[in-house]
């Protein structure tokens, strides 16, 4: 559908951009993650550039609820851009991440610039583009060529050229980026071998592209698919080539800067936030430059997100502890045990399972229920969904002929289909169920008999989880509009199905609250599952509930740790 244009780039411009480039991002990421295999093939920078801009697009919305709440009109740009630049440095995820980070932060240096109530033309985002890029280069330890750096460079260059208003600076800047996209694979060996662009630059690309319809009205015509067709001689089709083989053959640099990365590569991806001045910023640099590659720092003004790859994670986080106050402290092992993944091991490697099931858990405690019931379970943590790729990990651990993938979030539904396309090319039968809560995984694996055919365990499974209604008890974290009404922040949320029902103050209410209306439309069996910040009351009160006004309908409680939500529910 056509969106309404922007004739200049002012704040509304900023909230269009972010919103569209999420979108975007949103229907391309788990395409961006199967071609991810630079510098470490972990299938993940279509997610890690999602969850970027969604924090970015969070930031900015948080900005336009800020003044409606106040009776303002709008905010001005600079507000706008500040907020969208500190939003995806705080949420910045992976070499990618980090990088999109730095480019939304240099076009803010230069937007910011136009204080209320002006705003940037053509001219000032052919400048913005252009501090962006150079900005995000010099962010990068050791910068290399055929990465999101070229293109974001080769779209700055074309911006430069450009006469006209921002629609027209937009689209040359997208046109020049998608060019340099397509030369990507004649830049960087590793890339030509694996038949594929720049997992980074074709996400920037996707990001112009949203940008050229904020201006516009129209999205770019022949936006380039993932896979192809690009220039030179370039695999169009078929899957990416397993992550150790590549490796294997030595990837000679580090795609966004670095040192050689091959099989004998750096052991974990270190990342944190960081308050520090520039002077300790400047030493921190050189320490973590000699301990290993692909290192970024970006932000400023006492705030910056740290992002390397080390065999020594200790010494990563000792050094951000020496230059300031790190916190969100993120160490992910690139190895094959990932630290994400737990489960039993197969008594031998040599020889397959016939069927195993794998489940994302947003908890321990769940975790611990999962893996006593026969399933690797991949941990995720609040707010940090797992990528693609620890899904494949996963996957290849559970050493199966035939696998049962429950994702468990509505939101994890394209990683878990890139994961599972992943896997099936490398001759692994995998059924993805698209369970949208823990509790409706736990309904499936209660039905799951791996003696029966694939087929009828996957049709049964399916059915439980389908017959399973969900719902969460949660804290709201910032000021939003939901289906039953404005809340603030600190306001309790009871969610059935996915959306917001109930909005109050008292967790045990709320949760009663939200067990009716489940249970009005009948049930036989009510799961709780408890988080460690839930007040120890509520089971058993829900308990009582249940026990004094259903008849015939039993309740199970479990304890699932460090969840996110205070409370799951689940009603079959």
């Amino acid at each position: 559908m056509a969106q309404v244009p922007q004739t200049f780039f002012d704040a509304l411009a900023v909230r269009s951009w972010c919103g569209l480039a999420l979108d975007a991002l949103g229907r391309s990421r788990e395409e961006i993650d199967a071609i991810n295999v630079y510098p470490v093939a972990d299938g993940d920078t279509g997610t890690n550039l999602y969850l970027t801009l969604e924090s970015a697009t969070a930031a900015v919305e948080a900005v336009f609820d800020g003044h409606r709440a106040g009776g303002d009109r709008e905010p001005a740009l600079a507000d706008a851009v500040r907020a969208m630049a500190h939003g995806a440095l705080i949420g910045a995820r992976g070499n990618s991440g980090t990088i999109l980070a730095q480019l939304l932060r240099g076009m803010a240096q230069v937007l910011a610039g136009y204080e209320a109530p002006a705003h940037a033309d053509g001219e000032g985002l052919r400048n913005a583009l252009r501090h962006a890029a150079d900005s995000a280069r010099h962010a990068v330890a050791h910068p290399v060529e055929g990465t999101v750096l070229t293109v974001a460079s080769a779209a700055a260059d074309a911006a430069g050229a450009a006469e006209g208003d921002c629609g027209a600076v937009a689209r040359a800047a997208y046109d020049g980026a998608r060019a340099a996209l397509a030369e990507t694979p004649a830049r960087l060996a590793v890339l030509r071998r694996a038949g594929v662009v720049d997992a980074g630059g074709r996400g920037l690309v996707a990001v112009l592209a949203a940008l050229v319809e904020t201006f516009t009205g129209e999205a770019p015509r022949g936006l380039p698919a993932v896979g192809g067709p690009w220039t030179g001689s370039v695999r169009t089709t078929g899957p990416v080539p397993h992550a150790g083989v590549e490796r294997a053959e030595g990837l000679g640099e580090c795609a966004d800067g670095g040192a050689p990365h091959g099989a004998g590569g750096p052991a974990f991806e270190v990342i944190y936030l960081l308050e520090a001045d520039d002077d300790a910023v400047a030493r921190l640099r050189d320490r973590l430059d000699a301990l290993g590659d692909s290192l970024v720092v970006v932000g400023g003004d006492g705030l910056w997100n740290v992002h390397v790859h080390a065999d020594d994670a200790g010494a990563a986080v000792e050094a951000g502890v020496e230059a300031g106050r790190p916190y969100r402290i993120r160490i992910t092992h690139f190895g094959a045990e990932d630290v994400h993944t737990t489960g039993a091991e197969p008594a031998a490697r040599g020889e397959r399972a016939q069927r195993a099931v794998v489940a994302v858990v947003p908890g321990e405690g769940l975790a611990g229920l999962y893996t006593e019931a026969g399933a690797t379970t991949v941990l995720a943590r609040p707010g940090e969904p797992p990528a693609s790729g620890e899904l494949v990990q996963a996957v290849r651990r559970a050493h199966a002929r035939e696998v049962v993938l429950l994702p468990n979030d509505a939101d994890l539904r394209h990683t878990a289909a890139a994961a599972a396309e992943q896997v099936r090319a490398e001759g692994i039968r995998v059924a993805l169920i698209p369970t949208r809560s823990a509790v409706q995984g736990i309904a499936a694996l209660a039905v799951h008999e791996p003696e029966r055919r694939f087929d009828e365990d996957v049709v049964s499974m399916t059915s439980a989880a389908g017959a399973t209604r969900y719902a969460e008890v949660a804290v709201a974290e910032r000021q939003s509009w939901t289906m039953a009404g404005i809340c603030q922040a600190g306001d309790v949320l009871g969610l059935v199905d996915g959306d917001v029902a109930v909005i109050g103050q008292d967790v045990t209410a709320i949760a009663e609250a939200v067990l009716d209306r489940m249970l009005a439309a009948g049930g036989e069996l009510v799961t709780l599952v408890l988080g460690d910040d839930a007040p120890e009351a509520v089971a058993a009160h829900l308990e009582t509930r249940v026990r004094e006004g259903y008849l015939a309908v039993d309740t199970v409680v479990y304890h699932g740790g460090r969840q996110g939500a205070l409370l799951l529910i689940g009603v079959e």
